[in-house]
């Protein structure tokens, strides 16, 4: 099975997308276990750069050859995947109020590492969206400066991070992000810190 393979990397089934004859299974995270398998790794000691792209690829390559699947990532573009359309068909991901991805168990903290292209029977989710139910919908306002107010204001975002005022979400993770109470204290302030600097 796909996620018995995906299971020693750290890494897990996000959910299925119908394709035709075939099924696009989306990867991500498994956290916080992923980050300590991922830190082993020869990609993150070295210094070639872009360390978790080319880590994805080498390891889900490889787990896709193994199933005679085709492997996709959501980077090396242009042209990009359509990771966002394939994730909200799967039913297991909505739009949260800020406009992010939200997962029925990753909460705002999900990521796609890749996913595999193979002809099986899509398993589709029937999760309702986590945030219908969300008391106060928390993530919508827990950014300090406001930045996902009229849609995401990605300029005003950086201007906070970089600065002395946004240390906790550069060193701990995205306040707003961390404000949704699916998958809360699962992404390590270390696997945060080095995904808020890729994002810088």
């Amino acid at each position: 099975m796909i996620a018995d393979a995906l299971f020693p990397f750290g890494l897990r089934t996000l959910g299925d997308c119908p394709d035709g004859d075939t099924t696009i299974t989306l990867i991500g995270p498994d956290e916080p276990r992923f980050w300590d398998i991922f830190c082993a790794s020869p990609e993150f000691n070295d210094s070639a750069g872009a360390p978790l792209d080319r880590w994805s690829k080498r390891v889900i390559t490889d787990i896709a050859v193994a199933h005679d699947a085709e492997p996709l990532f959501p980077f090396g573009g242009p042209p990009f995947e359509p990771f966002f359309t394939w994730a909200k068909q799967t039913g297991r991901f909505w739009a949260s109020p800020i406009g992010f991805l939200v997962h029925d168990e990753a909460g705002l903290f999900v990521s796609f590492r890749g996913a595999i292209r193979r002809k099986t029977a899509a398993i589709i989710g029937t999760s309702e969206q986590p945030c219908l139910s969300c008391e106060g919908q928390p993530c919508a306002t827990a950014c300090p400066v406001g930045a996902f107010d009229d849609g995401y204001d990605v300029a005003a975002c950086k201007a906070h991070v970089i600065s002395d005022a946004g240390r906790d979400c550069r060193t701990n993770g995205c306040l707003a992000r961390r404000a949704c109470p699916v998958g809360q204290g699962t992404r390590l302030p270390a696997q945060a810190a080095f995904h808020m600097e890729a994002f810088l």
